[in-house]
């Protein structure tokens, strides 16, 4: 049985970006690089503003003579400080990750990608998890303290398995979730339980969502997943296609068993924005599962 690997790191794994988490507790050294930093607003639907070179940054020290209490540091660039920040209305033309990724270079995606998942972060947790409490961010933004106890939480990221299952030839089994369009379809994933392996994640999820026994679980890579907070665990598992498929858990429309021609021709067709009328369209290059199908394709 071929076994594959993943030609390239995922697009939103390969970051650029210095974190430098020395300086996030150093109001000192953060203070000094605001007059140079730059600012990327986000809207709380994950816009961003963007043109035809890429991502639009504001100026720091327009906003402010001192870093914000409701901005991010996400890190250095260059030799610039790059923070983020949620606002009401994003000025100009926006930009979405799922749709935009693709006019975005590697230190651009890593700077949304970063942004995304920690201002969500912070929207859904102003509450002490503790006590009940408002709480405030503190340390740049990388967590946040009760105003009652002063415990501190930090960001919530939510692991996830996402598997190619085969069948050991030329078959890739293919699902489409309710709320996807018609022809849309993608490898199988789903959030990792309480106590739970990785491995253990994706037996269970693929038997949940499609009713299918696998085996030879082998580890492909992974990419942070800012939808809202996760990162994106690849797998690939083998399968019988003759066992029934079985749609237990509500989470799957349908499902079906693709061969190899199929997948390449739909891979050329570019994905799912294609306005082709092929059977099949595919994850675009900021997905995961783009990668793997392209490197199961590509193995004879």
């Amino acid at each position: 049985m071929p076994k594959f690997q993943l030609a390239h790191p995922p697009r939103l794994s390969r970051s650029p970006l210095n974190r430098a988490e020395e300086l996030r507790r150093d109001t000192a050294a953060l203070a000094a690089g605001w007059p140079t930093a730059r600012i990327l607003n986000v809207d709380g639907r994950g816009r961003f503003p963007i043109d035809e070179n890429g991502l639009v940054f504001g100026s720091a020290a327009d906003l402010a003579t001192e870093p914000t209490a409701d901005a991010v540091f996400l890190g250095i660039h260059g030799d610039r400080h790059l923070w983020a920040r949620r606002v009401e209305v994003v000025a100009g033309t926006v930009g979405d990750l799922r749709t935009d990724g693709d006019r975005l270079d590697s230190a651009a995606l890593s700077t949304v990608t970063g942004a995304l998942a920690i201002l969500n972060w912070h929207a859904s947790a102003q509450f002490s998890s503790l006590d009940g409490a408002p709480s405030v961010p503190s340390s740049a933004g990388w967590s946040r303290t009760s105003t009652s106890t002063g415990h501190e939480e930090f960001p919530r990221t939510d692991p996830a398995v996402i598997c190619l299952v085969h069948d050991g030839g030329d078959r890739v089994l293919l699902a489409r979730a309710p709320a996807w369009p018609e022809r849309r379809f993608s490898v199988l994933a789903g959030f990792v339980e309480a106590g739970e392996s990785l491995e253990t994640c994706v037996t269970r999820e693929i038997r949940e969502e499609v009713g299918l026994d696998v085996s030879g679980i082998e580890y492909l890579g992974s990419q942070p997943w800012p939808f809202p907070r996760s990162v994106m665990i690849g797998f690939s598992a083998v399968a019988d296609p003759e066992q029934p498929l079985h749609f237990q858990d509500g989470e799957i429309a349908e499902a079906h068993w693709f061969d190899r021609a199929e997948v390449l021709a739909a891979l050329e067709l570019g994905d799912w924005g294609s306005d082709s009328t092929s059977r099949l369209l595919l994850p675009g290059s900021i997905s995961i599962a783009r990668g793997m199908l392209e490197a199961w394709a590509a193995t004879a």
